[in-house]
């Protein structure tokens, strides 16, 4: 049961915090947000990162707003890295990357409710995640992307369909420099859904985009 709701809920996942919008403003973050919500993404990660990024009560105060906009749509709301902060609101989950806390401890630490997510870049590290309990795994970079300064280098979307093919039960995210043009291959390859950042956030009109995302998606998995 569980396994199928990751599945729909990584579909159209957007992923943002307010570094990633041209004011770096909460605001606008949070008109972004509210508009992707109504455009139809199925599950939102706050990823609060980079220069000008909200710290401590700041960063709690603009979290559970965000928390609340989900709620009302009845979306998923992940936290990127940031465990404390996931337990403080009560989160729906934790994702965490190669260089962050280990999976295995954020597992411990967050227990068996909550969702957790893992970026992995290649096979070995797609069977640890499976081996201490990760929902679904992030894949990518599947095109090169500018939001993620260290980013690793490119996999293509040639990684998902390995990863799919050796581990079916997996449910797949790929992210990095995702967009309308080329967004295809990831799920024909076999992943459940795309993480999108700045094909959203960026976007003149972040309704718009997300809904011409949805109807597309849905488009090719029907």
């Amino acid at each position: 049961m569980r396994n199928a709701e990751v599945r729909k809920a990584l579909s159209l996942y957007f992923v943002m915090g307010t570094p990633n919008t041209a004011t770096n403003g909460e605001q606008e973050t949070l008109d972004i947000l509210e508009a992707a919500l109504r455009g139809g993404i199925t599950c939102f990660q706050l990823r609060e990162k980079g220069e000008n990024a909200l710290k401590g009560e700041a960063l709690v105060g603009f979290a559970k707003k965000c928390q609340v906009l989900c709620r009302q749509f009845h979306i998923p709301f992940i936290i990127n890295d940031d465990v404390d902060l996931a337990l403080a609101i009560n989160a729906d989950g934790v994702h965490v990357g190669q260089d962050d806390e280990q999976a295995g401890i954020v597992r411990t630490r967050i227990g068996p409710s909550k969702w957790l997510g893992v970026s992995t870049h290649n096979a070995e590290e797609v069977q640890l995640a499976q081996a201490i309990g990760a929902d679904y795994v992030g894949i990518g970079p599947i095109y090169p992307t500018a939001t993620k300064l260290d980013a690793s280098a490119v996999v293509g979307p040639a990684l998902i369909k390995e990863i799919h093919t050796a581990f079916p039960d997996m449910p797949i995210v790929g992210i990095g420099g995702i967009s309308l043009a080329n967004f295809g291959p990831a799920l024909h390859a076999g992943a459940d859904g795309i993480a999108v950042i700045s094909s959203i956030a960026s976007a003149e009109n972040p309704s718009a985009a997300t809904q011409t995302f949805s109807e597309s998606i849905r488009a090719i998995k029907n």
